[in-house]
This record gives structure tokens, sequence and C-alpha cells, in this order.
């Protein structure tokens, strides 16, 4: 898993601006060596209520960036927990077991980016940490 915290990076000019004068300022979550190579599987606009989580699983070849865009989640992956709030970013590998669950009071917002390596990307529900419930978020 690669955590970048929105708070720990700075905007700066885009590329294509003028850097005296820009029109746009951009802040650099990821690069191209920072994710796999593959194809884009899905890219998915998710909402996680409050006191919901979604099932504890992993993909067999699919590396999952996840972007938050409101609220805050407590996110598990292999067995390391974080806390994400807006702007925060993580990057979990093929095969690491992962569960976000929404730790605030207000739907929590994120975008899902998917890279399959080739073989789809299958997903495995594993034996959740988070218990009970059936009740799952979108990912």
């Amino acid at each position: 898993m690669n955590i970048v915290y929105a708070t720990d990076r700075s905007f700066v000019p885009a590329a294509h601006e003028n850097p005296q004068s820009p029109g746009v300022w951009k802040k650099v979550l990821l690069q191209r060596a920072d994710l796999q190579a593959g194809n884009v599987q899905m890219i998915n606009w998710a909402r996680l209520p409050p006191d919901k989580h979604f099932a504890a699983h992993y993909h067999e070849d699919m590396q999952e960036v996840f972007v938050i865009l409101a609220g805050e989640v407590q996110i598990r992956v292999a067995g390391q927990t974080a806390v994400l709030r807006r702007g925060d970013t993580i990057v979990i590998d093929a095969r690491e077991v992962h569960q976000m669950s929404n730790a605030g009071p207000a739907d929590a917002e994120y975008l899902a980016m998917g890279i399959t390596a080739g073989a789809h990307g299958r997903t495995v529900v594993v034996p959740s940490a988070i218990q009970p419930g059936s009740d799952r978020g979108a990912d």
C-alpha cells in the first residue's frame, strides 16, 4: 500500500501553463512509476454512508487507487490501518486484502480506479474484519 496525504503535497502550475501566471494549478498525487503496467479496468465515483463499510476483499491482478473526495474513512490494508480525508490517495496492490469503513458522520465519497495486469481483476471476498453485516459499499 502507498498512501499520499493531500496535506503533504503542494499545488504547482500545470506543465502547459505560464509559470509566472498560471491559469491552473495541480497537485501531483501519483505518476506512472507509482502504478503497475496494465489497462484501466474501471473508474467509479463511490459513496459510503455513515456507519457502513465494504466487504474485505482483494483483486487477483488489479491494482486499485482510491482518491477521497469528501468525508473521512478508515481503511485497512494487509493488516495496516489508516484514516483518509478529502484529497488523500491510496494505492492498493493486487492481492492486498482491503476494507474501508466510513469514519465520519456524513457520506464519504471517493473515486476508485482499477488497473488490471490483464486477467480482468477478479475480486475475491474474504472473511470480514468488521462484524457483523452484509452491507457493502461501492468499490
